[in-house]
C-alpha cells in the first residue's frame, strides 16, 4: 500500500499531509479533519486498513499550529477561517475535485462551517464524528455530565471556573477524571502505535480558539453556533458518536434530526473516539456508508 507524505506551503508555513493508497477513479478519496484545535492526525492512521481493504485513497494532515505543521507563537492565526481556508488550499494543492470528508470533534465543527458557509462543490458525503453544532450546547452538556462526578471534583471545577484559574492540583485531577470518562483512556503499551506516539500538540491553538478545557469554551469559538444552519447541509451525512462521548447523544441527535439527509450511528462501548475503541465496527460502518453513497 502506497503512503505518500509531503508539505504544502500555507501562510508562510508548511502544512504536513499524509496520503494512504492510490487514486481510484471509481471511488472518491476520503479527507480526514482531526480534532482539537491542535490534536494532530496521528489517531487517523487507524484508518489505513480502510484504504487497503476498500481500495480508497485516504488523506490526512496536521492542521497549522500542531504536529508536523507546528509553528512559533501565532495566536492571531488560530481561527476557523485559517483552518477552513487551509482545507480549501490542500484540496486545490492535491487537485481534489470530488471527495468525502470526515471531521472528528473540532474537525467536525470545521466541516459544518465549511458546508454551511462556503458552498463547496464535489463533496460526496460528510461524516460528523463525535462533534457538535453549537458551543453553547456543548458547554451545557459537559456541565450536565460534571454533575455525575464526586462532590470534590465538582467543587474543584466550579472553583476553577469562578476564579479563571485552571492550574490547581484539585482542578487538574478533576479534569483528568472527566476526560478519562468521556474522551479516551490512557493508552497503554498494547494500544496501536499511533495512539501512543508522542506528538506536538497545538496547545496555543486550543487555548486561543476553544479555551482551557472541554467544558469552559471561552476562546474565539465560544459563540460558535450552527444549529440554525444545519438544515442547509445538502450532502448525505453520517453522524457517529459514542454512548459515553463528550458529544453526548443529545448533541448527536440534534445534528441527525436537523440535517435533512442524515443517519446516526451510536457506538455503545465508546467515548470520544469510537474509531479507536471500536475500530473494526467503525471501519465496517464507514466503508459501507461510503460505498452506499456512491452507488445511490
Amino acid at each position: 500500500m502506497t503512503i505518500t507524505e509531503g508539505y504544502m506551503p500555507y501562510l508562510g508555513y508548511q502544512t504536513y499531509y499524509r496520503i494512504v493508497g492510490d487514486t481510484n477513479p471509481q471511488k472518491a478519496p476520503l479527507i480526514l479533519l482531526h480534532g482539537g484545535p491542535g490534536s494532530t492526525h496521528n489517531y487517523f492512521e487507524l484508518f489505513d486498513e480502510l484504504a487497503k481493504a476498500d481500495q480508497r485513497q485516504i488523506i490526512m494532515y496536521d492542521q497549522l499550529g500542531c504536529g508536523l505543521s507546528a509553528t512559533e507563537s501565532r495566536p492571531d492565526l488560530w481561527t476557523s477561517k485559517t483552518w477552513i481556508e487551509e482545507l480549501i488550499a490542500l484540496k486545490d494543492f492535491l487537485n481534489i475535485d470530488e471527495c468525502h470528508i470526515l471531521g472528528q470533534s473540532w474537525g467536525g465543527m470545521m466541516l459544518i462551517e465549511y458546508l454551511c458557509d462556503y458552498n463547496p462543490t464535489g463533496i460526496k458525503s460528510a461524516i460528523l464524528s463525535s462533534t457538535l453544532p453549537s458551543s453553547e450546547l456543548w458547554g451545557q452538556e459537559q456541565h450536565r455530565m460534571i454533575k455525575f462526578m464526586s462532590a470534590e471534583h465538582q467543587a474543584a471545577i466550579a472553583e476553577a471556573e469562578a476564579t479563571n484559574n485552571f492550574t490547581s492540583e484539585a482542578y487538574l485531577a478533576a479534569n483528568e477524571e472527566f476526560m478519562l470518562r468521556h474522551a479516551a483512556p490512557h493508552w497503554g503499551p498494547d494500544a496501536p502505535e499511533p495512539l501512543r506516539r508522542k506528538k506536538v500538540s497545538g496547545t496555543e491553538a486550543y487555548n486561543t480558539a476553544w479555551g482551557p478545557n472541554e467544558f469552559h469554551p471561552n476562546g474565539n469559538l465560544h459563540n460558535w453556533e450552527y444549529r440554525d444552519k444545519l438544515h442547509t447541509i445538502a450532502v448525505p451525512t453520517l453522524v457517529t458518536s459514542g454512548s459515553n462521548d463528550l458529544s453526548t447523544p443529545l448533541i448527536a441527535k440534534t445534528m441527525a434530526d436537523d440535517i435533512p439527509n442524515a443517519k446516526w450511528e451510536l457506538f455503545a462501548h465508546s467515548r470520544h473516539m469510537p474509531f479507536a475503541e471500536e475500530t473494526e465496527k467503525y471501519i465496517a460502518i464507514l466503508t459501507d456508508w461510503l460505498n452506499t453513497v456512491e452507488t445511490n
